[in-house]
């Protein structure tokens, strides 16, 4: 797609960048289906949301809430491909000037319209200092002119490569020629907010009574730790294909309480299912089980700060003795991949490299392990203890003490294991506070950058606290150069080099595992990404 310098027509900047026709996806509801007469939809959602601003959240459990209430410049459809959202056409120069055609009847849910002075607006806001997006780093990644100065207090927001050209036109000018920038641009990160709004209220503005939204739904109740309650919006400009009335999110961290709710016919849609049911779920409740790949890595990250963490030896001969086979065949068991690359092989254009202890043996990556932590001054007169941190959630203890028990058994180090609930956790690990802890990473859009660039020392998201210059100089090369052979060579160098100083552990690649209502239409069964509108689905009669 990288041209030297390539002007793409809007009627075709459709189908070269995206590939698909020129009509946004809403809910298809087939040909003589008996739609349900309570349109009423009811999520589980896994744990309470940190924030239901788009610019000061990071998680998955507040994209899945924010998908349904922002409509950003484009969205993806059923099978992870890009549609128009806002944006109806785009065009590029050479993949560093976009232009975005915005739709006329796109409006906020107080009736106003939403204009290209929106998303320059909101996009500074992501960036500005003072409103300490802690996903700002994402815009930086894009390249968007000035972001990366801007973030680091030495610009003014207004110097963003944003512009409004007039109301239904919005420039973006990058620093670097990025090929995949329209895929960028489906995050909840640059979704827009309404400014008057946000000036208006504040940190208050995302209460109920104050919200303000432009996606297909918009915020009616939120009971903290009980449940988020929304709305259709009846001023979205999709919204007479929308079927769903009112979509319901339940922060429940139990994923035994979550199946039983499900199986009670409370939920229609769970989070996760609870590992020790699963076997049982396939077999009495094989059409409700849900099983697709899901573009996420489950790692373990050290804290490359803290000692004895600072030295290689030792992060190693952790990740060396962590045994992936019994966590991913099991403690999990339903059809998880075994980790020894940080992308995942489902990755879109791109192959992983799979690193010498990948293969490896069991039994010879433990004695690797044994050595290791040896040479670093650890074994029975010296043994090496810390601290595992957790989010809540009984699915990451199982994993945490079947890791715990392999470094037990292989190393004879003490592990004392932690949970905290997700705000706390978050802010422990921006703040440097763990010494080793779980983490996951989904990618924000199906390119390997989505991975790689997390552990670039200027990620505000990289709290394994990596600092490579060598690593930092190669993702920065990946968008200097001009075919997609010479990208991927790079990123197999950026793997190579994350297997080398080993600043995490990736432990498995995701499959997404849900209870799913048979009655249920619409759900996005191939979105690799699990990004799931509740406006493209609706609930079927008995």
């Amino acid at each position: 797609m990288r041209s030297a310098k390539t002007v793409l027509s809007a009627a075709i900047s459709i189908a070269l960048l995206t590939g698909v026709a020129n009509t946004a996806l809403a809910a298809e509801v087939p040909a003589g289906t008996t739609l349900a007469e309570v349109q009423e939809l009811v999520r589980g959602n896994g744990t309470e949301p940190a924030s239901l601003d788009p610019h000061k959240t990071e998680g998955v459990p507040e994209s899945h809430i924010l998908r349904d209430l922002f409509e950003g410049l484009v969205n993806q459809d059923a099978d992870g491909k890009i549609v128009p959202g806002v944006a109806e056409t785009w065009t590029t120069e050479g993949n560093k000037v976009y232009t975005f055609n915005l739709r006329k009847d796109a409006k906020w849910s107080n009736g106003d319209p939403v204009t290209a002075h929106d998303f320059v607006y909101s996009l500074q806001r992501a960036v500005t200092p003072a409103t300490a997006s802690p996903y700002s780093w994402y815009l930086e990644m894009t390249t968007m002119q000035n972001a990366g100065e801007i973030i680091a207090g030495n610009a003014k927001p207004d110097s963003l490569g944003v512009e409004a050209l007039d109301d239904y036109t919005l420039k973006i000018t990058l620093d670097s020629a990025v090929p995949y920038f329209v895929k960028m641009m489906a995050h909840t990160t640059v979704k827009p907010v309404h400014k008057a709004t946000v000036e208006k209220f504040g940190d208050k503005w995302t209460a109920p009574e104050n919200y303000v939204s432009n996606g297909a739904y918009v915020l009616s109740k939120w009971v903290v730790n009980e449940r988020i309650e929304m709305v259709r919006n009846e001023s979205y400009w999709d919204n007479e294909k929308t079927v769903i009335n009112k979509v319901t999110y339940l922060p429940i961290e139990n994923q035994v309480a979550e199946m039983n709710r499900f199986l009670a016919g409370e939920i229609d849609l769970t989070n996760e299912v609870p590992l020790e049911h699963f076997k049982r779920l396939k077999k009495d409740h094989a059409d409700s089980l849900n099983i697709k790949g899901n573009l996420c890595s489950y790692y373990y990250e050290f804290n490359n700060n803290k000692a004895p963490f600072d030295d290689v030896r030792v992060r190693s001969a952790l990740s060396y003795a962590i045994d992936r086979d019994i966590v991913t065949e099991k403690v999990l068991g339903q059809g998880q991949v075994s980790a020894y690359s940080f992308t995942p092989s489902i990755i879109e254009g791109f192959s992983p490299p799979v690193s010498a202890a990948g293969q490896m043996t069991q039994d010879e990556r433990n004695e690797k392990a044994k050595a290791l932590l040896a040479e670093a001054g650890f074994g029975p007169d010296n043994q090496l203890e810390f601290t595992l941190l957790y989010n809540t959630s009984e699915n990451h203890k199982k994993i945490a003490l079947a890791v715990s028990q392999n470094w037990k058994k292989n190393l004879g180090v003490k592990v004392n294991l932690e949970n905290q609930e997700w705000k706390t956790y978050l802010s422990t690990k921006r703040e440097g506070g763990h010494e080793v802890s779980r983490a996951g990473w989904c990618g924000d859009y199906n390119e390997a950058s989505t991975f790689l660039s997390l552990m670039q020392s200027n990620n505000s998201s990289n709290t394994a606290f990596y600092n490579s210059a060598d690593y930092d100089g190669k993702m920065a090369k990946t968008l200097e150069v001009d075919s997609e052979a010479e990208r991927n060579q790079l990123y197999v160098e950026a793997e190579e080099l994350l297997a080398k100083d080993v600043p995490i552990a990736p432990i498995y690649h995701y499959v997404q595992t849900r209870l799913v209502n048979p009655k249920l239409g619409g759900y996005a069964e191939n979105n690799a990404e699990d990004q799931i509108y509740s406006k493209d689905m609706y609930i079927i009669a008995d």
